[in-house]
């Protein structure tokens, strides 16, 4: 029998993250919702992690209570299964605080403004411009878009993905409307013609997300598959405030 689809994870970094112990906890003191910064322990390896607690979650007239950190990891599980690894290896475990999602530190700096957005040349900024549509992201803010010092980019914050009515708000807003790279859209297609991957990501996420979240997200993506576009979003009212 052939091996259901995972996300690809380095099976240390999965364990550091799972199984690690947590030997510091530290309040992360901006943002609307309680995030720590954890040091994580296993098997001779150290790393730094974001956790983001159940508990400190603040309660949304939009999203159901308690569900955000779920929607950190399913944002995971989707940029893997579309072959975009470009949000941090997340898992969901227990902490001090109580259960929440685990994202792995890494070392990057954000975009300062949306003019450095504006000129940035990278098929990864596509790429999460696509992923907001296809995830319904309610919140790229500039500070989510992270550069490291090798040049990579990288996409973090995602609590407020998947929800079956429109939200999309970003900060990359010189993307509606314009023709999704042919390579990008390459890559979409690919995901969605393979019925392994699309099964696995089906059952991965029917354990953080609703059924009727998963179905508005395939529905996203064989639209963007139709037109060969991104939508062509208001560039007032899907603009997040403030952006940065």
């Amino acid at each position: 029998m052939a091996r259901s689809w995972r996300p690809d994870v380095p099976i240390e970094t999965h364990q550091l993250l799972k199984h690690g112990a947590i030997t510091a906890c530290e309040l992360i003191p901006w943002g609307s919702n309680y995030t720590f910064c954890v040091t994580l322990r296993f098997d001779g390896r150290q790393d730094q992690a974001v956790y983001k607690p159940r508990r400190g979650e603040r309660p949304l007239w939009d999203f159901p209570d308690g569900t955000l950190y779920r929607r950190e990891y399913a944002a995971f599980v989707t940029s893997q299964a579309l072959g975009w690894p470009f949000i941090p290896p997340t898992v969901i475990r227990r902490g001090p605080h109580g259960a929440g999602s685990v994202q792995l530190f890494v070392d990057s700096e954000p975009l300062r403004s949306i003019r450095a957005l504006q000129e940035t040349v990278d098929l990864d900024l596509a790429r999460i411009a696509a992923f907001d549509f296809i995830a319904n992201n309610a919140d790229r803010k500039g500070g989510h878009v992270l550069r490291a010092p090798d040049g990579k980019l990288w996409g973090i914050d995602h609590g407020l993905c998947f929800h079956i009515d429109s939200k999309v708000r970003t900060v990359l807003p010189h993307f509606f409307g314009q023709p999704v790279p042919a390579s990008v859209l390459t890559e979409i297609q690919t995901f969605r013609n393979d019925r392994a991957r699309v099964k696995g990501l089906r059952e991965i996420l029917g354990r953080s997300i609703g059924r009727d979240e998963i179905d508005a997200l395939l529905r996203r993506i064989d639209w963007m598959l139709a037109h060969g576009s991104y939508p062509s979003l208001n560039p007032y009212r899907s603009v997040p405030w403030p952006p940065f």
